[in-house]
């Protein structure tokens, strides 16, 4: 299902999810089950997952994409959109691949099959450089998401890597849970369990535990990266925030920036309404697209899930069962005003919320024309959060001209945007230079769009011109 030059009509990382799409196929080309005699996937036997219900470990030729494609060790239709067309991969990483999930109660993610949440996957490649990468998966999607976004490159790197499906995927993930907030407080503590057991099964792989653990993510996978280092710092040498999903009791957050959307989409109110909420002037040439795809669906499932009291009926027990179903706004949100909400959905809203408290160098990218999560009420909230909180020591904010919240849009809109990702690359080796060597990054700014040179594939954090991918 596609639309302007092959997005997926699906794509945006807050929201997607594969409606008629199954889980990968169960053959597997390009892998291999076994050894090959000279060392590799050493240890494999030794790896267990501590607390998985459910483990399946493989040795593969290949753990990036490049090799994976068309096996069931990821999920490219739920990797749509996230990249733009032309984004180089790197292959030929081999290692162990260890597949599975830990014990959950809700049924959300059929991935393999098994109609079980909390799935995860663990990568570690047979060349290890002593480090760990951990992620979310952003929206709604699972664990497979970031596949090309994040673990294709830092394999390349030497990185281990692990991801989780948050414990809850698709576009009913509001039903998870007994009260309001539980599932978005699920995502928290999975990607700390998920962050613990990766941590013992590089021990196990390589017989010490990673020297150092990162944490990186896209939109609630950048949420999560926020979260954790505020939490658990104690867990993660630093992390990278891609435009992650602002969360604070009395807001700004999706709840406040995202009702006045759907009142113009019913007529009631302007664009100026949309700039005055902080949509930045500019960025109207994606609006019919968000509005066709996004806006509404962002709206009323994210407000099921901490108020789900304001109009039962809509979205009810489910987002819908057709394409239409699904992206349909309520009405009702037209008029939502989370600010005269009771003081119980603040209450859920607070059970998840950011502080700016971070405790370990964290580095955030967010493009000027995300017309989801518009940056004028996130990322420059939080990074006013942070200073408040005394920790702009430990931060830098660098804001992508040119960038959405999908890079996919890029393919649609090359004159006018630019992806975030090969920023996102450019970053990540910032913040390890600064984590590992006392390199500190470069001062907060704006990261122009270069005149020429290869935008998707290139980004240098501390000037217009190109650097290596």
């Amino acid at each position: 299902m596609r639309t302007l030059r092959g997005v997926p009509f699906l794509a945006a990382a807050l929201t997607a999810v594969s409606l008629t799409t199954p889980g990968p196929a169960t053959g597997a080309t390009g892998a291999t089950a076994a050894t090959d005699g000279s060392g590799r996937c050493a240890r494999q036997e030794r790896v267990r997952v501590p607390g998985a219900a459910l483990q399946r470990t493989a040795c593969l030729d290949d753990l990036t994409t490049t090799g994976l494609a068309g096996t069931p060790y990821t999920d490219l239709a739920d990797q749509a959109g996230l990249t733009a067309d032309g984004t180089r991969a790197p292959s030929g990483i081999s290692g162990v691949q260890v597949d599975g999930y830990f014990p959950d109660s809700s049924r959300f993610n059929n991935t393999h099959g098994w109609r079980h949440d909390a799935q995860f996957v663990i990568r570690l490649p047979d060349v290890w450089n002593g480090g760990l990468v951990v992620t979310g998966a952003p929206g709604t999607r699972k664990q497979y998401a970031t596949d090309k976004a994040i673990s294709d490159r830092v394999l390349a790197q030497g990185y281990a890597y692990a991801a989780t499906d948050k414990g809850n995927s698709g576009t009913d993930f509001y039903r998870d849970g007994a009260r309001p907030g539980d599932a978005v407080a699920e995502w928290n503590a999975r990607t700390t369990q998920l962050t613990r057991a990766a941590q013992g099964v590089a021990a196990q792989r390589y017989g010490h535990a990673p020297r150092r653990t990162y944490i990186a993510g896209i939109s609630n996978g950048g949420y999560l990266t926020r979260w954790q280092l505020e939490n658990h710092p104690e867990l993660y040498d630093g992390g990278v925030d891609w435009e992650g999903a602002l969360w604070t009791t009395h807001g700004p957050h999706l709840l406040t920036s995202l009702p006045v959307t759907v009142a113009r989409t019913f007529g009631a109110a302007r664009d100026e309404d949309l700039y005055a909420a902080g949509f930045a002037r500019g960025s109207a040439f994606l609006w019919p697209y968000h509005e066709k795809s996004y806006w509404g669906l962002t709206q009323k499932i994210y407000r099921a899930e901490f108020d789900p009291a304001y109009d039962p009926r809509c979205p009810g027990p489910t987002a819908g069962s057709t394409v239409e179903e699904i992206l349909a706004p309520c009405p009702s949100d037209a008029a939502y005003d989370y600010a005269r909400r009771p003081a119980s959905v603040h209450r859920a809203v607070a059970r998840v919320a950011l502080t700016g408290r971070i405790g370990k160098p964290l580095i955030t990218l967010h493009g000027d024309m995300d017309a989801l999560l518009p940056k004028a009420a996130d990322s420059d909230v939080y990074a006013r959060m942070i200073d408040a909180r005394g920790r702009g020591g430990l931060h830098r904010y660098y804001t992508i001209a040119g960038g959405t919240h999908v890079d996919g849009l890029y393919d649609t809109y090359p004159e006018r945007l630019r992806p975030i990702l090969p920023c996102f690359r450019s970053a990540f080796d910032a913040l390890t230079a600064w984590v590992e060597q006392g390199t500190a990054p470069p001062a907060d700014h704006t990261v122009d769009r270069p005149a020429d040179g290869d935008v998707v594939n290139a980004c240098a954090l501390d000037g217009t011109g190109a650097a290596r991918p």
